[in-house]
């Protein structure tokens, strides 16, 4: 593996910005300093007026396979992901079969190992009886247990209480939740089904699967969370309401219950399903102006401790079909740190706090070792942007397999010029060295 030598960066880290060199060796970063231009490296980057994040670790995404692969496959949707700053991702297991078996998960690695630029690891599927499975995990080399509290892709929904109680009472492991309450959803779909047939507007996703299904699932796991001291991570987080559930009051070491939002549900709103249709229909479904302005603030005043995308490609022709048979999800993984610079560019956060959800606290979160940070010893998963060359979103630079964006046609004012995954540069400019693979992410289980 090349060494790697960056100088003049304006490396974001730790809550600050400051001019400075990086070595990489090894996979490692070797040194951090001023003036190390002395040291030799195989490779220099020059990035003077250029800014140096910690890669991104994106804690919810969904690469479509096995099984699923005319939507996405891990090379594709890994490849994008390096080429917006994804340097880790944590992949779900409502694939083709569902990752609900140790031997199943373990073909998820077996084939990440193979094709994956990105470093990697998955969520195991919670079902309504495989406890026994999930009670065999090795937490160091696992991020999670995935339960489905409300149907979406796959139909994984775990719907017998005492299965549930059983995963929340045993499990010591991080749990992360999709919370939605299906009968309410039921409910409000036949409504909807009355007066509209099949061919329901779109504009009213948010109110099918609505503010009170999501604040009652959620509000439920919370209580069961709190019964059992389960460590809950409730995902992408969709409404206002659901915000008075998390604390901001204790650091995230502290927390064992913590909250996602993602970019979607930071971007859009009901008002966007007009020119966006199916292509914003996402479980949770994007609201109102106001959910979003206030998950936004959220995310800003820590209630809400991390950001991700939940990227989950379909098919333009699966989107196009209408409201009832058109599936929910986006592609998001290759955009997701352009879209919250421009949200620094528009004043709205700054470097740091991007830096804090996009990479630091996922970390923390999750107990990850020796990654999310730019520290000395650290794994080298390093990103570098140029936060003033604009370019816009189109059908020749999407990489995601899907081949469409939600932001097709967006001019991003930011662009990401370098992406190295523990210590390979495998993004460069628009070019790709795909002659190392990412590495398996592990995580720490005694604290």
């Amino acid at each position: 593996m090349k060494s790697i030598l960056i100088t003049d960066a304006n490396i974001v880290n730790e809550g600050r910005i400051f001019r400075g060199d990086v070595l990489v060796q090894n996979g490692r970063i070797a040194k951090i300093g001023e003036n190390l231009a002395k040291e030799s490296a195989e490779k220099h980057i020059n990035a003077e007026g250029k800014y140096l994040f910690p890669g991104l670790i994106d804690d919810q995404v969904h690469f479509r396979e096995p099984g699923l692969t005319h939507k996405g496959e891990i090379y594709t949707e890994a490849k994008a992901g390096v080429a917006g700053g994804v340097t880790s991702y944590m992949e779900m297991p409502n694939t083709v079969p569902q990752a609900v078996t140790i031997p199943l998960l373990e073909e998820k690695y077996a084939r990440a190992k193979e094709v994956s630029l990105a470093n990697y690891s998955f969520f195991f599927g919670g079902t309504n009886d495989n406890l026994e499975q999930i009670l065999k995990l090795d937490l160091r080399n696992v991020c999670g247990l995935k339960v489905f509290q409300g149907s979406s892709t796959g139909n994984m929904v775990v719907d017998n209480i005492e299965s549930l109680e059983g995963i929340f009472k045993h499990y010591k492991g991080l749990l992360a939740i999709h919370s939605e309450n299906d009968h309410i959803i039921a409910t409000n779909l036949a409504e909807y089904k009355a007066k509209y047939g099949e061919d329901i507007p779109v504009k009213f996703h948010h109110k099918i699967r609505s503010e009170e299904a999501c604040y009652d699932a959620s509000s439920r796991a919370v209580a069961m969370a709190k019964k059992y001291g389960t460590r809950l991570h409730i995902l992408h987080i969709s409404t206002a309401k659901e915000l008075s559930l998390f604390d901001n009051g204790i650091p995230l070491e502290e927390k064992k219950i913590t909250a996602e939002a993602c970019i979607h549900h930071l971007w859009f709103c009901e008002e966007d399903y007009d020119t966006k249709g199916n292509l914003i229909k996402w479980n949770p479904a994007v609201k109102t102006a106001q959910d979003r302005d206030q998950i936004f603030q959220a995310m800003l005043d820590d209630r809400i401790d991390v950001i991700a995308t939940d990227h989950a490609p379909h098919t333009l022709e699966e989107k196009s079909q209408v409201y009832t048979k058109a599936p929910s999800g986006g592609p998001l993984i290759q955009h997701s740190l352009v879209a919250m610079l421009d949200f620094y560019h528009q004043g709205k956060i700054s470097l740091e706090r991007i830096a804090d959800k996009m990479s630091h606290n996922v970390a923390k979160l999750f107990r990850m070792e020796e990654r999310g940070y730019i520290r000395e010893g650290y794994f080298a998963d390093l990103v570098l942007v140029d936060l003033n060359d604009p370019w816009t979103v189109n059908k020749e630079n999407i990489l995601a397999k899907c081949g469409w964006s939600p932001f097709e046609g967006h001019q991003f004012q930011s662009k990401v010029t370098h992406t190295i995954v523990s210590g390979h540069l495998a993004y460069e400019n628009g070019q790709f060295d795909e002659s190392k693979k990412g590495e398996r992410l592990t995580f720490l289980t005694n604290i």
